[in-house]
């Protein structure tokens, strides 16, 4: 029964982003969804922008292991990411009009810096997108108790999100985010609903958390550890504002004010809802202590699904593995569609600059399975979890595109020799500290590289020009 309903929900789900898909006409339809989206939608899909795979199972087994201190990038710093964009988009990038970051860096700077903050966009996507990919594989294995291997539910996984994210575009994933959310926000609060019955209450579940020490948030009072929680926190918060995908959500929005208030409530309702697989997980430790504690050892990503399939009835299973899937496959749809579309407008047009709409449509479908056989190749051969996947993502852009787009925005002395500078510096500062400090007891890489593109911007932007004036600002193509 449980494999039949998640068939039939995979199925559903296909058709509906495939009927979507007879409404894309355009590359503004497949890229920003014609910028027509009402505020559920919007909220929706914002929502659906980090309530994926590091929700479910990453946040969850994290939290079980280390308490509040250790998801402090997620979900503190990732919906406050959203907050700050939220604003930011909706202020001073909506009325430009843009399909993708990298057209605001050729606007505000030159090309050069357009091609160079996308490289770094869709680098950062290796590990994001991965990480969903490779969740899908455990959701089938354990759906199927193991008669499909984790490899091989990564290629299934793999291959349903694109087929409808190759012909919807952002059309069909903001709808299928709208329809998924009810499913998730359903389904989780179900599950929740029947395991605090199991363990006494919601009140015994975090009296013993706290007893535990899992719910201390601040670290203690040393430098070393200060650093690193700072570090965990400003990585998610500011390295994933500048992301093509966040961009695509806000931006789809009909009007600017439309984009703010969604991204606002999108980003409230996450980081309230997951606290939810938080209290699902944690209450695994309760009801089976032998069994969970043997789980935390070998993998803590099992925890909540082995819990929902041996201490749950079929159906409840059905709806928690259906509301997984939404959570699961909203997040992977759109971020496998925000890197393709970046590389195609920003890198690749370039080449191609009399091209029709039509043809780079097809050109922008095309590069998606290009980049979701790349991201399928990753998560088969990587090991690391999904939580430290999706965490060390946005490193790249923290170190290499947070400047450049903040100062932009907001400092008018901002030029191109400093956006080159800031970019070269902070990535380069950031690989050069991850290669002889890795796990730098002192400073995380990733601050040192924002540190040097910081000072980078503001020398490089005070110093006398050497470097060509920008386009006009207000130039589109």
């Amino acid at each position: 029964m449980l494999i039949w309903f998640v068939t039939a929900y995979l199925v559903l789900s296909v058709a509906i982003g495939l009927y979507v898909a007879t409404r894309v006409h355009s590359v503004k339809d497949f890229a920003v969804a014609g910028r027509c989206l009402p505020l559920p939608v919007v909220m929706a899909t914002v929502f659906a922008t980090w309530f994926g795979a590091e929700a479910v199972f990453g946040v969850s087994a994290t939290f079980v292991k280390e308490g509040l201190r250790g998801v402090v990038a997620d979900p503190f710093g990732s919906s406050l990411c959203l907050v700050i964009a939220g604003f930011f988009y909706g202020t001073k990038l909506y009325r430009l009009n843009v399909l993708t970051l990298g057209d605001y860096f050729r606007m505000r700077y030159n090309r050069t810096v357009e091609i160079l903050t996308t490289l770094c966009i869709v680098t950062s996507y290796l590990g994001w997108v991965s990480a969903q990919i490779k969740a899908l594989g455990l959701v089938f294995n354990v759906v199927t108790a193991g008669a499909i291997s984790q490899s091989a539910g990564m290629v299934i996984g793999a291959a349903i999100v694109l087929t409808y994210t190759t012909f919807g575009g952002m059309l069909a994933v903001a709808v299928l985010d709208f329809v998924q959310m009810g499913v998730v926000m359903g389904g989780m609060l179900f599950i929740a609903y029947l395991v605090s019955g199991m363990t006494g209450g919601v009140e015994a579940v975090v009296t013993h958390a706290a007893v535990a020490g899992k719910l201390d948030f601040f670290p203690e009072a040393d430098a070393a550890q200060w650093l690193a929680f700072l570090g965990a926190w400003i990585t998610m918060m500011l390295g994933s504002i500048p992301q093509q995908d966040v961009f695509q959500r806000i931006t789809s929005a009909k009007s600017a004010k439309v984009a703010i208030y969604g991204s606002l409530l999108g980003g409230l309702i996450y980081f309230l809802f997951t606290f939810v697989p938080m209290f699902i997980a944690y209450s695994a430790t309760l009801i089976d202590p032998e069994l969970f504690n043997g789980l935390m050892q070998n993998d803590a990503q099992l925890v909540l699904p082995t819990l929902v399939l041996q201490h749950t009835p079929v159906f409840a299973q059905a709806i928690f593995f259906g509301a997984v899937l939404s959570a699961i496959m909203s997040c992977s749809s759109a971020t496998l569609l925000a890197p393709s579309v970046a590389f195609s407008e920003n890198i690749v047009r370039g080449f191609f600059p009399g091209i029709s709409d039509h043809l780079f449509l097809r050109l922008m479908r095309l590069t998606i399975v290009c980049f979701t056989c790349i991201v399928l190749g990753f998560a088969l051969m990587t090991n690391a979890s999904i939580f430290k996947m999706v965490e060390s993502a946005y490193k790249i852009t923290l170190a290499g595109a947070f400047v450049p787009l903040f100062f932009g925005a907001y400092w008018s002395r901002a030029n191109t020799q400093g956006a080159l500078a800031s970019i070269i510096g902070g990535v380069f500062s950031w690989l050069l500290a991850e290669w002889l400090a890795p796990e730098s007891p002192i400073i995380p890489p990733q601050l040192i590289g924002l540190a040097v593109s910081l000072t980078a911007m503001l020398i490089g932007s005070l110093l006398p020009q050497r470097i060509g004036r920008p386009q006009s600002y207000g130039s589109t193509r």
